[in-house]
Parts: C-alpha cells; structure tokens; sequence
C-alpha cells in the first residue's frame, strides 16, 4: 500500500468516526439547545479544515487531537457535562459528589490547541525561538479558554434555560478559574510530551 493511499484510508476513517459521533451525541440528547452550542466548535472545526485541506495539510498528531476533542465535545453535548456516565463513574471511584467530565474538556481546551498553535507558528515562521514558542502557545490557550468562558457568560445571560446545563459548574463557585487552569494543564502536558513527536511530523 502506497503512502498515498494510506492517508487516504486514514482520512476516511477519521471522517467516518466523527460523522458517527456525531449523528449519536445528536440522537435524544437531553436538550437540543445545549448539544447545539457544545458541538458547535467541532462543527466549525471541520468546516475550516475540510476549507483548507487542499492547501494547508495537518500533521497526524493534530489530526488525532482535533478528532479526540471533537467526540469530548460531542459526548458532552449529548448528555450536558455534568451527566455525562464516564464522569458519574469516576465520581464514585474516588468518592466525589461533582461529575468532572467538563475538566476533561477544559483539559483538551489547552492540549488541542497548544498543538494547533504551534503547527501554525512554525509552519507560517511566525516565531523561531523555541522559548518564546512555548509561551506563546501557553497564552494563546490561555487567550482561547477566557474567551470561551465569556461566551459560557454571555449564553448564561441570554438564555436561563440552557445556561446550568451549558456552564456546568454544579455548584462550585471556582468553576470558571479551575477550567482555566485546566486548560493550562492541558496545553503544558501537550508541548512538554507531545513537542519531540509533533517536531518530527512537521519535518517529515
């Protein structure tokens, strides 16, 4: 098999389980109006790259991490984070009354686009020092995750409704900051772990 043709059948694949995804986390979710703004980014997302694909390929490695947040997003609209199952699960595991399955989205926040945010830089020679590199894609996440909490704001003031199933924070005061900081969990576990692999790729 050609390499060519094995890109081909993993664009395929990756194409098939998100459409999968998809058309489950929309089948029954407990309101519509929620699964809508929580899939909305990774509809967006796919839209963009389906839009540039020809002339700005990404690597397998963000590939991956796009596809992975986008079925995060997408199981988190079907039931709203806080009833998603795995997180009620994990909850009694450790013994914890909150579903935490939003940090796990708060999380890939960062890690996803601390990878995106770097592919750019370097592949548009925005910036050539590797330290400056590394912090500017923290801050961009950083920028990206408060902006996302504006518009959880924002959704909270226009619509009573959905806002408890959108904002999720069950309760806890701190929600908002400990997303934040999620997210910048996220995006320094991706350039620390993930830098070596995505370097190769980009070279490759």
């Amino acid at each position: 098999m050609s390499m060519l043709s094995q890109l081909n059948r993993i664009n395929y694949i990756w194409i098939l389980i998100y459409i999968g995804v998809l058309v489950w986390s929309g089948i029954g979710p407990k309101d519509y109006m929620t699964w809508g703004l929580e899939v909305a980014p990774a509809v967006i997302g796919l839209v963009i790259i389906a839009f540039t694909y020809q002339r700005f390929k990404l690597t397998p490695l963000l590939n991956t991490l796009i596809l992975i947040h986008a079925i995060i997003l997408m199981v988190g609209g079907h039931y709203t984070y806080a009833e998603v199952p795995i997180g009620d699960w994990v909850s009694e595991w450790f013994g914890s009354e909150r579903n935490n399955y939003d940090k796990l989205g708060h999380f890939m926040q960062g890690f996803m686009p601390a990878i995106l945010a770097r592919e750019l830089l370097i592949r548009l020679n925005v910036v050539s020092k590797k330290g400056w590199l590394f912090f500017i894609c923290i801050a961009i996440c950083l920028g990206f995750s408060a902006f996302y909490e504006l518009i959880e704001w924002w959704v909270a003031l226009l619509s009573d409704e959905a806002a408890d199933s959108f904002l999720g924070t069950q309760g806890y005061v701190w929600d908002t900051q400990s997303d934040m900081f999620w997210a910048l969990i996220g995006a320094t576990s991706a350039l620390v772990c993930l830098g070596k692999l995505h370097s190769a790729q980009l070279k490759s």
